[in-house]
């Protein structure tokens, strides 16, 4: 036979439901929040080692960019060619992006000496580069800023370590003297997560071409000199030699044309993007 409950019990119990009720709905969620992105990941403080940095990517404009964190890297190369001397140690205070990949034919919207959507364009003065950087809201890295990206603060001879690996590059013994598609060869990959920072095409920088060491004040940053010649990077992209290293550095007249030569883009990073 079942118990009637008391009127005052019954009461005590359906407040305290409800009680429990209120509390539950008030602590959950009303929604799932939304996964971070990298757009709002705090910049980071400056990193001492490659392995340090957690590679962290953005679309900006139409382009895939990798950030660059802030530290310090021994730029040049004493056992390099003359104008890769003297060695020394250049520090970034505030991170930047770069372009995962150097812009392709796709992405420029014609093609140069080699069709492929996914090919680098290639075959453009600087300031065709500079000028499709400035119209994704971009623009070219500096010298520093490029090699910086690709060494780290290991200061690394290649971006995968300081001994030439054929197979992690594209070039002339592998490749027929041709290029191929951005991002084919991901051993390749620098620590920030950029591709074909060495081999498939040099690139064009914003830098005029001067001598070690490097100072940005200098007047080297000048984007409105339109005749000293500039500064390509990247080594590799169609002879073997000691080029093969990041240190490596070409000046080129800013009007010049070369299949070879390509570029990627840059930005500043500013707290909070």
């Amino acid at each position: 036979m079942r118990r009637k409950m008391p009127l005052n019990i019954r009461w005590l119990g359906l407040l305290l439901a409800v009680f429990a009720t209120g509390c539950a709905a008030e602590s959950a969620p009303t929604a799932t929040p939304p996964p971070p992105t990298a757009t709002s990941i705090p910049l980071p403080t400056p990193v001492a080692s490659n392995t340090a940095w957690t590679p962290v990517f953005a679309t900006l404009g139409d382009l895939e960019m990798a950030l660059v964190p802030a530290g310090c890297f021994t730029m040049g190369h004493d056992e390099g060619r003359r104008d890769q001397r003297p060695e020394h140690e250049l520090c970034f205070d505030q991170p930047f992006w770069i372009g995962r990949y150097e812009v392709t034919n796709t992405q420029y919207g014609s093609v140069g000496a080699f069709e492929g959507d996914n090919r680098p364009r290639e075959n453009l003065t600087w300031f065709e580069a500079r000028d499709f950087c400035v119209a994704q809201g971009l623009r070219l890295p500096t010298e520093a800023e490029w090699e910086y990206a690709a060494r780290g603060p290991d200061s690394l001879l290649y971006p995968w370590g300081n001994d030439l690996i054929d197979d992690n590059l594209v070039f002339e013994r592998n490749n027929n003297a041709q290029t191929a598609d951005v991002g084919s060869i991901p051993s390749g990959v620098s620590w920030v997560g950029a591709f074909d920072m060495a081999g498939n095409v040099a690139e064009w920088t914003s830098s005029l071409y001067e001598s070690y060491p490097y100072d940005a004040s200098d007047g080297r940053e000048n984007h409105d000199d339109e005749e000293t010649p500039r500064v390509t990077r990247g080594p590799l992209g169609a002879y073997v030699d000691f080029s093969g290293s990041l240190p490596f550095r070409v000046r080129r007249a800013p009007g010049d044309r070369d299949w070879f030569i390509g570029f990627r883009c840059a930005s500043d990073a500013q707290p909070g993007t």
